[in-house]
């Protein structure tokens, strides 16, 4: 049984940033973390995309495709296949700034990363493929159950399926947590979601650092 469960949509640079530090943890910890689906174009299919900032709809758009990838490499190769994709996209998008090749040809890109990863390039037939939908669907319903609506992607739970078990959307941060600081981030975090506290925020962020 997996210590954590991660929902992520390839897309969001910040469940990027908030990813890494989660798999700083995971070696840190030796712990079990079940990559898990949330699509932003999923739950957000009410939105009319002309009241947002351009680009969001070709952005969603490009992570259900990605998650559509990722939900084939499951079926090939379980969880670490989830993972390796999601770890070659999002390097490639966010770490190497590759979102403008991304949205000029995605179709194209999907096929290069996959390759320059070391993945099986058949995976990349599988973004235009609705059959993946129905899981990913689950999966994003099955997050937002447990954090409640209007909330976005990560959404990390602690020990699932358990009686400790407990969620939160995020934590959105700006920078990865390295070490000793990604280790006290985490506790902290843990003890805030077991607590049942339903929310702390502040809008005030700093730029996404990748590094």
């Amino acid at each position: 049984m997996a210590d954590i469960n991660f929902h992520f949509d390839p897309i969001c640079p910040w469940a990027w940033i908030t990813s890494r530090w989660v798999t700083e943890v995971q070696q840190l910890r030796n712990y079990d973390v079940s990559w898990k689906f949330i699509s932003l174009k999923m739950i957000n299919e009410s939105t009319d995309y002309s009241k947002m900032s351009p680009g969001h709809l070709e952005g969603h758009v490009f992570g259900l495709e990605v998650l559509r990838i990722a939900s084939a490499a499951r079926t090939a190769e379980g969880n670490p296949g989830v993972a390796s994709v999601y770890t070659a996209f999002g390097t490639a998008v966010h770490t190497n700034h590759r979102r403008e090749e991304a949205m000029k040809d995605s179709q194209a890109f999907y096929l290069k990363v996959l390759t320059e990863a070391g993945l099986p390039s058949k995976w990349a037939e599988s973004s235009t493929d609705s059959a993946h939908d129905e899981v990913i669907r689950f999966e994003s319903q099955a997050a937002l159950e447990r954090t409640g609506k209007d909330v976005g992607t990560p959404i990390i739970t602690f020990n699932p399926q358990t009686d400790r078990e407990a969620s939160l959307f995020g934590p959105v941060i700006s920078k990865i947590p390295r070490g000793d600081e990604a280790v006290r981030l985490w506790d902290a975090v843990q003890v805030i979601a077991e607590s049942g506290v339903s929310e702390i925020k502040r809008t005030l962020r700093a730029r996404p650092q990748y590094d």
